[in-house]
C-alpha cells in the first residue's frame, strides 16, 4: 500500500514485477529523514529503522523490545511492519507505522512524523490506537497536549505499564502488553490486558488484537461516538468526497477540518470505504456491519485495509465511525449517537468484572474483494471462541 512519495524506495512486488532490491539503508528506510521537533520521539524513524536493521540476520517476524526508547519494533524479514510505541508525547500507546508487504505506509505521519500536504487536525488521531470517548465522564479518546488546561480534568490516559512476553516465529510473532487507564483525577479505573499476533500470509500482513479490560471501580462506557478501535490513515486514502467542515465531539469541543490538501505531485485522494452491508464511501459512517474496507491506490500501487469485527464482541456488529478525512474507527459501544431511534448502550463493567474484545486488522496489496473478506470474517469468527 504506498504512502506519500516519501516512500518511493519500494517496487512493488506481484504478478510479472522485480522482488525487491537490496538497496542502500537510505533507499531501504527512507524515513530516515526525521523532524527534530519530537521530544521524545525525535529519533523515532531512526531508531525503527536501526532496530530492523538489528534484526536484519532474523528471518521471519521478528518481535523486539526496546524499552529504553518506549517501544517494540516488529519486522518481517528483517523489513519494517509496525512498531508498538508508548512516547511521553501521546495520551495512549499505538501501533505506528503500518507498512504494507511492498514498503508502503498506510498511516497518516502527523503528529509524530509530519508530512508535506497531509491533514493537521485531530492530534489525538495517531497510527492505530484502542479507547473510548466516554468512560464514567472521562475522555480518553480526545486527550492530547493540544487540550486547553482548564479542561485537562476531563480527559483521560492508558499508560503503559508492562511488556509481558514477545515472541517471534517464521510467518508469525506474538506482543503481550498490560496498560491502565486513568482519569484526569489520578484515579486508575481500567486495567488493560493486549496481545498483538503479528501475521505475514503471502502479500498480506495481518494484526489481531485481543484487548481484555478489567473493572478496577464501576466504568460505564457511555453511549459516544468516540471509539474504540480507530485508525488513522495516509491522504490518499482519504476520500475524493470529503468537504471539510467542524466536527463536534459528545463534549461539544469543536475540530475545524479542511478540505482535501493539495499534495505536492500527483496523488489525489482516492479512498472509497466498503462495509459488509455493501454500503460504500461516505456513507458507511454511522452503519454497521462485521467488516469495513478502505481502499485505494498511489501511483500504481493498489491497498486495502480492513477491520474485521467479531462476533464475541459486545455489540457486534459494531457500527463504523468512518470518515472521509481518514478516521477509519469501529466502535460498539455507542448506539443512540449513530442511530437516535435507538435506546443507548452505555455498557457497563461492575467492580472486578472483564470483557474482551477481538479485532482483525488487514493490510492487503490490491483490492480486497467482498467474498475474500467474508471469508476471512468467518475464519476469524472461528479461531477465537
Amino acid at each position: 500500500m504506498p504512502d506519500h512519495p516519501t516512500n518511493h524506495g519500494a517496487q512493488r512486488r506481484g504478478s510479472g514485477s522485480a522482488p525487491l532490491s537490496e538497496c542502500s539503508v537510505a533507499c531501504r528506510f527512507p524515513s530516515l529523514k526525521i523532524t527534530r521537533r519530537l521530544g521524545v520521539l525525535s529519533l523515532l524513524s531512526a531508531t525503527f529503522a536501526l532496530a530492523a536493521i538489528a534484526a536484519a540476520p532474523g528471518k521471519g517476524v521478528q518481535v523486539v523490545a526496546d524499552e529504553a526508547n518506549r517501544r517494540v519494533d516488529i519486522t518481517i524479514d528483517g523489513r519494517p511492519f509496525t512498531a508498538y510505541i508508548w512516547p511521553t508525547s501521546l495520551k495512549k500507546p499505538v501501533l505506528y507505522p503500518l507498512i504494507d508487504a511492498d514498503g508502503i505506509t498506510v498511516t497518516r505521519g502527523y503528529p509524530l512524523e509530519p508530512r508535506a500536504g497531509e491533514r493537521i487536525d485531530h492530534p489525538h488521531h495517531a497510527g492505530l490506537w484502542f479507547n473510548y470517548g466516554n468512560v464514567n465522564g472521562f475522555d480518553f479518546w480526545n486527550n492530547s497536549d493540544a487540550i486547553k488546561p482548564e479542561n485537562r480534568a476531563k480527559m483521560g490516559t492508558v499508560n503503559q505499564t508492562r511488556i509481558v512476553s514477545t515472541k517471534s516465529g517464521p510467518n508469525r510473532g506474538e506482543l503481550v502488553v498490560e496498560s491502565v487507564w486513568i482519569t484526569g483525577e489520578g484515579k486508575p479505573i481500567l486495567s488493560q490486558a493486549t496481545r498483538y499476533v503479528f501475521e505475514r500470509r503471502g502479500s498480506a500482513r495481518v494484526i489481531d488484537q485481543i484487548v481484555t479490560l478489567k473493572a478496577l471501580d464501576r466504568a460505564q462506557f457511555n453511549d459516544d461516538k468516540e471509539g474504540l478501535l480507530g485508525l488513522r490513515v495516509a491522504r490518499w486514502l482519504e476520500s475524493p468526497e470529503e468537504k471539510g467542515g467542524v466536527f463536534t465531539d459528545a463534549n461539544g469541543n469543536a475540530t475545524q477540518v479542511a478540505s482535501a490538501p493539495a499534495e505536492p505531485g500527483s496523488n489525489p485522494a482516492n479512498g472509497v470505504y466498503l462495509t459488509s452491508e455493501r454500503v460504500t464511501g461516505t456513507g458507511a459512517w454511522g452503519t454497521r456491519g462485521r467488516w469495513c474496507a478502505l481502499t485505494g491506490h498511489t501511483g500504481d500501487h493498489p491497498a486495502s485495509i480492513a477491520i474485521l469485527d467479531h462476533p464475541g464482541n459486545p455489540g457486534y456488529p459494531t457500527y463504523w465511525h468512518a470518515r472521509g478525512y481518514g478516521l477509519f474507527a469501529a466502535n460498539p459501544l455507542g448506539r443512540s449517537i449513530f442511530d437516535p431511534k435507538q435506546p443507548a448502550f452505555n455498557f457497563t463493567l461492575e467492580k472486578d468484572r472483564a470483557v474482551t474484545f477481538r479485532y482483525r486488522v488487514i493490510l492487503a496489496t490490491h483490492a480486497a474483494s467482498p467474498e475474500e473478506l467474508n471469508k476471512e470474517a468467518d475464519a476469524f469468527a472461528a479461531q477465537y471462541k
